[in-house]
């Protein structure tokens, strides 16, 4: 008799056993592909059941970071709750682009997609670093800016070279930004700068 395992079994496996062991600087992972998108849009997305069904849901987080001690980050979160973020060599994280846990800064905005581990900590499988998604009014249009109203407040969206993106009416992603008029309403999609309060933008949606 063979002691293969067919899928059955291999899907049965714990998988907070695999997120533990990559926590630990062991086997890698392919983490975030078990718990739904890891692009910047899927900060914003409806939760999604776990693709992994060792996994009963997903642990989310969010607020600012207080601490990075190794490859755990101390979240305060925006209603007085705390988090500890394990990070992990299958963490996918984001920060204006696709990036490297080095980027990560104490004084970020943070939110967090993971699975609860019994230590108290979420071993995260995505991280998105100062994300905003914004709907704004275009005030005003320079080489490496664009001047937004957010409700009653200005706001700068920094133009990111070889970054930032534009699409219009739904079309297909641009870096073209000549079509971006003022008056227009936009969506704003970046990263925050907690230094200067400006946005770093990733794409710019208008005529949607």
């Amino acid at each position: 008799m063979s002691n293969h395992q067919g899928p059955a079994e291999r899907t049965g496996l714990d998988r907070r056993r695999f997120l533990t062991t990559a926590a630990l600087g062991g086997a890698t992972i392919v983490g975030a592909s078990a718990l739904g998108g890891i692009d910047a849009d899927a900060a914003f997305a409806a939760p999604m059941p776990s693709l992994d069904p060792a996994i009963a849901k997903s642990a989310f987080a969010e607020g600012r970071i207080t601490a990075v001690n190794g490859s755990v980050l101390e979240v305060a979160g925006s209603y007085g709750d705390q988090h500890l973020i394990q990070l992990t060599n299958a963490t996918s994280i984001w920060k204006l682009r696709p990036t490297t846990a080095d980027e990560v800064r104490v004084g970020d905005g943070l939110y967090a997609r993971g699975v609860d581990m019994p230590d108290g900590t979420i071993a995260a499988d995505a991280v998105w670093v100062n994300i905003v998604n914004i709907f704004c009014t275009v005030k005003g249009i320079a080489k490496d800016r664009l001047h937004l109203a957010h409700g009653n407040h200005a706001v700068v969206g920094r133009i990111v070279a070889e970054t930032t993106t534009a699409s219009y009416l739904g079309g297909a992603l641009t870096s073209d930004l000549s079509r971006v008029r003022i008056g227009q309403a936009a969506q704003i999609l970046g990263a925050w700068r907690p230094d200067d309060d400006t946005i770093d933008i990733a794409r710019v949606t208008v005529g949607h």
